[in-house]
């Protein structure tokens, strides 16, 4: 005996229910591809995350090359470097401060990937729930061995955690938020004769990103207004804390605060 066709009220309701399926489906698929962080899911990021190297095509160590750097000459080198990162993971400005001798090629081929026409990713620093505009210190060190190139780029420039290879990752000053950090600004920029500036601020910085206490240790050149410029910019300011295994640690770091006369 055959069994009898469905009354159409029932292949509607079969119907209507397999649209709204579809419906839900696309629904959350769509969801899953904004980009956008909505205000009610703010909450979902961690209270802090300092800016990160990130992964992929676009991630500052994918963009070097190393392999060119063989072929060119460049042995075992070093430079150190500092770059302004957004909340959305471009890069704002950056600067070579420091390194090794015979580093130049390295020099060249970091400045050259840092640059913003580059245009190189971070994964942005996370305050208070928030993705944040901030300074990034970082070292990059290219070695090689049984003819093959390493390189390591680590997010600190403590001579001791770089020798180590340890995942310590530096403070990193941040704006807005709370912070009064407002960038780096030129001691006298009214001076008829103006000159570039470093200075080296030793700062204790507890696990919430607070300043404890803040020395200036070094100034180039000296007398010029550089030290007191630079403890101007950081006294007040907040950071993203220093981070260690993972989780955020209070850190006493030496950090270089420069001070271009073209400005960056």
């Amino acid at each position: 005996m055959k069994n009898a066709p469905a009354p159409l009220a029932l292949l509607g309701m079969r119907v209507s229910a397999v649209l709204i399926l579809i419906s839900m489906l696309f629904g959350n698929l769509a969801w899953s591809q904004v980009t956008e962080v909505p205000s009610e899911r703010q909450m979902t990021l961690p209270m802090y995350r300092p800016i990160l190297l990130g992964q992929g095509p676009d991630s500052l160590i994918n963009r070097i090359d190393t392999q060119d750097l063989v072929q060119r000459g460049q042995k075992d080198g070093m430079v150190l470097f500092i770059c302004s990162v957004r909340k959305t993971g471009e890069v704002e400005w950056s600067e070579i401060f420091g390194g090794l001798p015979n580093s130049d090629l390295l020099r060249v081929e970091v400045q050259k990937r840092l640059a913003v026409a580059s245009n190189p990713r971070f994964i942005p620093g996370v305050y208070n729930h928030r993705t944040v505009d901030a300074i990034y210190y970082g070292t990059v060190v290219f070695t090689i061995s049984d003819g093959k190139p390493r390189l390591r780029i680590f997010s600190n420039v403590q001579p001791a955690a770089v020798a180590s290879e340890d995942d310590f990752i530096d403070p990193q000053p941040f704006f807005g938020e709370g912070s009064k950090f407002s960038g780096f600004h030129y001691p006298d920029e009214t001076a008829r004769v103006q000159m570039d500036g470093s200075v080296r601020l030793k700062m204790k910085i507890d696990e919430t990103g607070i300043v404890q206490s803040i020395q200036a240790v070094s100034e180039e050149p000296p007398f010029e207004g550089f030290a007191a410029a630079a403890l101007n910019d950081f006294r007040n300011c907040k950071f993203i804390p220093a981070f260690r295994n993972g989780l955020p640690v209070a850190s006493e770091v030496t950090l270089p605060v420069l001070y271009r006369a073209k400005g960056f």
